[in-house]
């Protein structure tokens, strides 16, 4: 059996258990393989003294086995606001003692990180010291953001010069990679993957009366659901959608996620008057989102940048169609009429998608097909096939 260590600071932990759960299922999924066994070091970052919410991050640096993985959890020094340029080296610090003791107990196989910036440099660093084959995954942000900024992106070029190979949710991002001058030759894409049992298509009725029970959003026989699902900060562009609103009568929006935006959206929507059409869920679990997806007309996305984001995969699954901007791998899911519309990053083009897809009444079904070959089991198989040929 091959074994990886994996460096992820993207996953979910006590504190923030809706946090990269795309990262760990993709690792169970793994794990649940006969041929790869799977450790993850989640660093956490939390300042020398751990103060607010940093002292419940602290608190759940807690390692143990979740769903067949062997998860670590070592803290690193974070330096809040200012710490972009040193956290690769405090990550790569406080992870290479406990690398040392697992590699040494029963060797690895091979390195890699869920992030390029900053597990990338990190995982660069510990791979170079266990004489071990690395490789590194984009996700979006991590090129979007960190790659252009100067200090992460020659980090980031450096230890993409060291590894083996490297991961794309997408091709669009596999060229935003080379763009920035990621070794294009490297890169393999490797898309997300889905749970069908849990997100699938239910009935809109019995979804939004749980929908009312749960989050008080009370609905009449003739209003619309959209639902927005990602952090709640400007790069994902909720700003829009609410925008939009008062071009959409009847229409109602139900915010899932939370961030620094959350007052200035507030307040957002008070000033466009649609403040009791403008709901906000929080971070929910994944038991509860395909409930509110189900209750949905429409899942509205405008971001700046994406991957391949799993919300999108999430709806479409859920037979909710999408209106998403020409975004990261926006036209390799949209291959069809019935899975959405890409629009313009603006309050038009939000409210035309919208009214184009009410208008056309997809089936969720058919709408849910469009995403058929999207599997956990397919991800794993991709992820397995990769690397067994980095070490080959």
């Amino acid at each position: 059996m091959r074994r990886v260590l994996s460096i992820a600071t993207l996953y979910p932990n006590a504190h923030v258990p809706r946090f990269g759960t795309f990262v760990a299922r993709q690792m169970e999924a793994l794990a649940a393989r006969p041929d790869w066994e799977v450790t993850v070091i989640n660093p956490i970052g939390v300042p020398p003294v751990p103060m607010g919410r940093y002292k419940a991050l602290a608190a759940a640096a807690v390692s143990g086995e979740e769903g067949g993985v062997d998860v670590r959890r070592p803290r690193f020094n974070l330096i809040p606001a200012v710490g972009g340029p040193f956290n690769p080296r405090m990550i790569a610090r406080a992870v290479l003692p406990l690398a040392r003791r697992l590699h040494a107990n029963q060797p690895y196989d091979l390195v890699d990180a869920q992030f390029f910036y900053p597990d990338g440099p990190a995982a660069a660093r510990i791979a170079a010291e266990l004489d071990l084959p690395l490789s590194i995954k984009a996700r979006g942000a991590d090129i979007s953001h960190w790659g252009h900024k100067g200090y992460a992106l020659a980090k980031m070029q450096a230890a993409s010069r060291q590894a083996a190979g490297l991961l794309a949710v997408s091709e669009a991002l596999k060229a935003d990679m080379a763009a920035i001058g990621l070794p294009a030759d490297k890169i393999t894409v490797h898309y997300t993957g889905l749970d069908h049992e849990l997100f699938r298509p239910l009935g809109r009725g019995k979804c939004r009366e749980r929908l009312a029970e749960e989050f008080n959003v009370q609905l009449g026989d003739g209003d619309k659901l959209l639902v927005t699902v990602g952090a709640l900060i400007p790069r994902k562009g909720q700003q829009f959608v609410i925008r939009a609103l008062p071009e959409l009568p009847d229409t109602h929006l139900a915010l899932v996620g939370t961030g620094a935006d959350r007052d200035a959206l507030a307040q957002l929507a008070f000033e466009c008057d649609v403040s009791h059409r403008v709901h906000f869920l929080g971070s929910l679990d994944h038991g509860t989102l395909p409930m509110v997806l189900g209750a949905a007309n429409a899942m509205v996305l405008p971001s700046a940048s994406e991957g391949l984001a799993n919300a999108w995969v999430e709806a479409l699954a859920c037979g909710i169609p999408l209106v998403i901007t020409d975004a990261g791998g926006a036209r390799e899911l949209l291959t069809r009429p019935e899975a959405g519309r890409i629009v313009e990053r603006s309050v038009a083009g939000v409210a035309d998608g919208v009214r184009e897809v009410f208008a056309a009444g997809y089936k969720k079904k058919d709408v849910a097909s469009s995403v058929d070959h999207f599997s956990w089991e397919a991800n794993a198989a991709a992820l397995a096939a990769y690397y067994e040929s980095l070490l080959t």
